[in-house]
């Protein structure tokens, strides 16, 4: 057993391919011109925005003011410690040891995953009207400004990794090499969210390994693949209010492939994640009240998926925090029967 720790869109993605570095200015300004004021809602203000001006843009663009993705991140993670812990009886304060562990190195890879997307994105975020008004499409920044900034935060995400064990360190940052994958699987394949779920989740994996020192495969591999499902489902879904820029753009989009059968087939994805969950909570020997937790994120997958206007932007980039629910309540479920085993 490890010792206690001491101490990833335009879309949920990291990274967008250099080929867009090729865009020009004079194409990315026809193609902004293109959309009107009233082509995407004016976000709301945040916290951020009482932060000194020189400083606010740094922070938008590390999307700290949405906590939507960091915990769709932290999710997956947070369901592997849980399951890991139950498996091992190991003490719980352990636990929430490494919950924390995990939810802070989410929001510190998130946040760097977020400055190269942006680096990347630069061209095409500026023709795109949901993104339009990050700080590097904004002008606000510039790429050598966004790079100063990830250098620390990338440091700082290494030196987390490297409190883990020996197995966890290396297979942690064996993860960087999907993260540079990506960026070309967008320009290659029909479906980048398909990466990007293999990304975004290894957490499903290194939670695990970060307990118990090894994987049990059998376990947290339909864990893994029912996790890049749900994934598959929630970028798809929030990756709608980019479905015509994306067509202008040259971007590959499963949104485009699936056209008017993205809502069932977003009902199949989501079926599929919940019955692989459900099998890794079987094989994993867990208990009812696990498998209540994931009913509860199967119901309000299912309530998401009924009723959500797929036309509306606000309700579509509003889906990515909704869907962060489903992965509480397994989370939740999973905690609540690990707790329980311990009484």
């Amino acid at each position: 057993m490890a010792p206690v720790v001491q101490y990833k869109f335009r879309h949920s993605n990291f990274f967008t391919s250099i080929y867009l570095l090729g865009v020009s200015m004079g194409e990315t300004q026809k193609l902004i011109n293109q959309h009107s004021a009233e082509d995407y809602p004016v976000q709301a203000p945040t916290w951020v925005d009482r932060l000194p001006s020189s400083i606010r843009p740094y922070f938008y663009l590390t999307r700290i003011d949405n906590p939507a993705g960091t915990l769709l991140l932290f999710y997956p993670c947070a369901w592997s410690v849980t399951m890991a812990c139950y498996a091992v009886r190991a003490p719980i304060t352990m636990a929430w040891n490494y919950l924390g562990f995990f939810l802070i190195a989410s929001q510190v890879f998130h946040a760097a995953g977020c400055v190269i997307d942006d680096m990347w994105d630069k061209n095409i975020d500026a023709a795109t009207a949901r993104t339009r008004r990050r700080p590097l499409a904004a002008g606000d920044l510039s790429r050598f400004q966004a790079f100063l900034s990830l250098v620390p935060q990338l440091a700082l995400g290494v030196w987390m990794f490297m409190q883990l064990n020996e197995f966890s360190t290396n297979f942690g940052l064996s993860s960087l090499v999907l993260v540079v994958v990506y960026p070309a699987m967008k320009r290659v394949i029909t479906y980048p969210q398909i990466v990007l779920a293999l990304c975004f989740n290894w957490g499903a994996l290194l939670g695990a390994a970060s307990i118990a020192g090894t994987i049990d495969w059998r376990v947290f591999i339909p864990l893994y693949i029912g996790a890049g499902c749900w994934t598959f489902e929630y970028d798809t879904l929030c990756a709608l209010t980019d479905k015509d820029d994306d067509i202008k753009n040259g971007i590959n989009s499963a949104t485009i492939i699936f056209g008017d059968w993205v809502r069932h087939i977003l009902f199949v994805f989501s079926f599929v994640a919940c019955s692989l969950v459900t099998y890794a909570g079987i094989l994993n020997e867990h208990g009812p009240l696990f498998f209540f937790g994931v009913g509860l994120g199967a119901l309000h997958l299912a309530r998401l998926l009924s009723t959500i206007d797929i036309k509306d932007m606000e309700s579509l980039e509003a889906s990515l925090l909704n869907n962060a629910w489903f992965g509480f309540w397994i989370w939740a479920g999973a905690m609540a029967d690990y707790v329980v085993s311990m009484q």
